[in-house]
């Protein structure tokens, strides 16, 4: 079942001041407009499968492989959570962080490298990521824009892969997949084989519209095509783990990928009948599911954008 988490990044983003979007703002100033106190922040876990957990904090989904081999995490937050973290895995049996794999390079997935890379923690990610953690970019947040300013080189991910790679560990196989640019460039999906379970990072959102990183290489058609590969990967049974949002089904995330399906089709056809971002949001092709998915505005404007300039529009 979707869910809207109440923390509209739309509504809350939308809300800030046009001004606040000439310049980009503070890690500071972005954690206030999304409500968020890293230090007064509880990390919980949900278990998913045996030795499999999801930890939720602060920033992205982090799941949790704990077994003989050791300790693998998916995505690590801030690095005012990770002890946080550290001290949830204690209580669930696993010791030490061994190996942490970044689903791609957004601060509040991937800012927990800056303590873990240096305190030895084997870092994992898309080429792409490393190479977008290496510089500073902006991230274009429609009515916020963030600087995210390169990573020292302790907190870069020290192995990569271009569209594949597989691990072994806690008694199953693990498959890291990248289909091509999603929500970011450098996007992987995590398959837990013998728990039968995915984590998505943020090509997958259950609190709300995805965020899609146009002005760094994401766009709609590539979470689409993204998510519809992964889907290939699973079967109905399977346990899918959003970037943010609830632990997710199978049905779940066939729901979603319609959902971008549909909307894509509706602003394509705006933009071939010369629609301007103004005409497509005034058309408010989002509007059935506004009530569970909240605030269309910033995924509307990120999804004209991608499909407007890779001209793409004949779905």
């Amino acid at each position: 079942m979707r869910r809207n988490s109440g923390l509209s990044l739309l509504g809350i983003l939308l809300a800030a001041s046009t001004a606040a979007a000439q310049e980009p703002v503070s890690l500071d100033e972005v954690l206030d407009a999304f409500g968020m106190n890293l230090e007064t922040a509880k990390v919980t876990s949900q278990k998913v499968g045996d030795g499999l957990h999801v930890l939720f904090g602060a920033g992205g989904n982090v799941a949790v492989s704990i077994g003989d081999d050791g300790v693998l995490i998916v995505d690590d937050q801030f690095p005012q959570i990770v002890p946080k973290l550290q001290a949830e895995i204690r209580k669930l049996g696993g010791g030490e962080i061994d190996y942490v794999i970044n689903t791609h390079w957004h601060f509040d997935h991937a800012e927990g490298n800056l303590t873990l890379g240096p305190a030895g923690s084997t870092i994992l990610s898309q080429a792409n990521s490393r190479d977008m953690m290496q510089a500073d970019h902006v991230i274009n947040l429609v009515s916020l824009r963030y600087m995210q300013r390169a990573y020292p080189v302790a907190a870069h991910p020290t192995i990569t892969f271009e569209r594949a790679m597989r691990l072994y560990f806690n008694g199953e196989r693990i498959d890291l997949l990248h289909f091509g640019a999603a929500h970011t460039t450098g996007d992987t999906a995590v398959l837990f084989r013998g728990r039968n379970a995915v984590h998505l990072g943020d090509v997958y959102n259950e609190s709300g519209y995805p965020f899609i990183d146009a002005d760094n290489g994401g766009s709609l058609d590539g979470v689409i095509a993204f998510c519809e590969a992964v889907l290939a990967e699973l079967d109905e049974h399977s346990v899918v783990i959003p970037g943010h949002g609830p632990v997710s089904t199978h049905a779940d995330f066939v729901a979603y990928i319609e959902m971008l399906k549909t909307i894509r089709g509706r602003i394509s056809a705006l933009i071939d009948a010369g629609a301007t971002l103004a005409d497509v949001i005034a058309a408010k092709p989002t509007a059935e599911y506004n009530a569970v998915e909240g605030d269309p505005g910033m995924f509307v404007d990120r999804a004209y954008v991608s499909l407007k300039r890779a001209g793409q529009h004949s779905h």
